[in-house]
């Protein structure tokens, strides 16, 4: 089960945050605190600024005011350098469209995340091939993205992101590319990793998934928080 969230670690906090790109905010004035053990989901029309807020919290883009704070470290303080070192031991990250490497087999897409941050070539086989396992896709860890299914891959992803043991998952449109049944697979998926006390920020428009995934919502209108409340998750 997951944690009581009114005593829980802050593992992500959003300060008066503001990104401009040109002379328009993407984001204007976002505050926002995710506790640990929490699954949000931020949905919101195309150009509402979701995409913007998970790149912030990854620390792929700087915002142009206020403070993000993720797991403790302030990423407005870090170099480049460090927050590529952060983002490999803090972060797991699923994509719509997967982003695995075309030219390595499964079980080396996930190990070669946990080799980037230092961890020996056999431990992160070893890692990575458990994560395999558990996600029912061991028996495909030679196997090539271009020969995976859509639903083979995004479980693939999915241990590459859990492979360093992330303080936060990130997950962003994580079954936009998948038939139903895949994506209902990947939507249990989530669940399971959530109930067992991994906090989890999912970036959506659908707003079916949101009620399946997450216990919380946030929705974005033009860059501002326009409505943060609770949800009770659809069966």
């Amino acid at each position: 089960m997951t944690s009581d969230n009114s005593t829980a670690q802050v593992v992500v906090e959003l300060s008066a945050v503001r990104k401009e790109y040109r002379e328009s905010a993407a984001l204007d004035g976002v505050s926002l605190s995710i506790r640990a053990g929490e699954a949000v989901a931020v949905t919101g029309p195309s150009g509402s600024g979701k995409s913007t807020l998970l790149n912030v919290v990854a620390g792929l883009d700087r915002p142009t005011s206020g403070s993000v704070v993720v797991n403790g470290d302030d990423l407005g303080r870090m170099s480049e350098t460090d927050l590529a070192l952060f983002r490999r031991r803090r972060i797991g990250m699923i994509f719509q469209f997967f982003n695995l490497l075309d030219d390595l087999p499964a079980l080396d897409n996930v190990a070669l995340a946990a080799q980037l941050t230092g961890t020996s070539a056999g431990q992160a086989r070893a890692r990575a091939l458990e994560l395999l396992d558990e996600l029912g896709v061991a028996g495909r860890r030679n196997t090539y993205p271009a020969q995976l299914s859509g639903g083979e891959r995004q479980r693939v992803a999915v241990a590459r992101a859990l492979v360093n043991r992330p303080a936060l998952l990130l997950a962003d449109e994580p079954t936009g590319a998948l038939d139903s049944r895949s994506g209902e697979q990947v939507v249990d998926l989530l669940l399971d990793l959530n109930q067992i006390g991994q906090t989890l920020l999912l970036v959506t428009h659908d707003q079916a998934l949101a009620n399946r995934c997450a216990s919380r919502l946030v929705e974005l209108v033009d860059g501002r928080v326009a409505r943060d409340s609770s949800l009770e998750r659809t069966p």
